[in-house]
């Protein structure tokens, strides 16, 4: 399970450096994929199943409270997205895409909170927590 979470660190940082370097690009992937109802619903639901992961992975990183309150946080945006998507609607969400599209400070932001939750994450599972006896 924890190479599936650093795995999904690196990804999450990947996607971070490049929202930093090039949002517009990002911007228009997202625009184009991330606008259905079935994409709202499997984001949402790969959102809880890490969240999850998180928590199960938790007990053996680093910061083992700073994870599973992470874990909680990814889980919970993953149940507002799937609860919310269908009183939200598509065109409504293609909409708020496009607002934050002439906003690139935000997608920069966003970003850059991806960098640092990816970086943590990284540096929180690759080291087995030591217990003192």
């Amino acid at each position: 399970m924890r190479v599936v979470v650093l795995i999904f660190a690196l990804v999450v940082l990947a996607i971070g450096v490049a929202g930093v370097i090039s949002p517009e690009r990002l911007m228009t992937l997202r625009q184009q994929y991330m606008v259905t109802a079935s994409a709202m619903s499997i984001v949402g639901a790969l959102r809880i199943s890490l969240g999850f992961l998180l928590m199960l992975v938790a007990r053996d990183s680093r910061l083992p409270r700073a994870m599973r309150a992470l874990g909680v946080l990814v889980c919970a945006q993953g149940s507002i997205q799937i609860i919310g998507a269908p009183f939200v609607g598509v065109e409504r969400a293609r909409t708020i895409l496009e607002w934050e599209a002439m906003h690139s400070g935000l997608l920069r932001g966003g970003a850059l909170i991806a960098v640092a939750v990816g970086g943590f994450i990284v540096y929180a599972v690759t080291a087995v927590r030591r217990v003192r006896l």
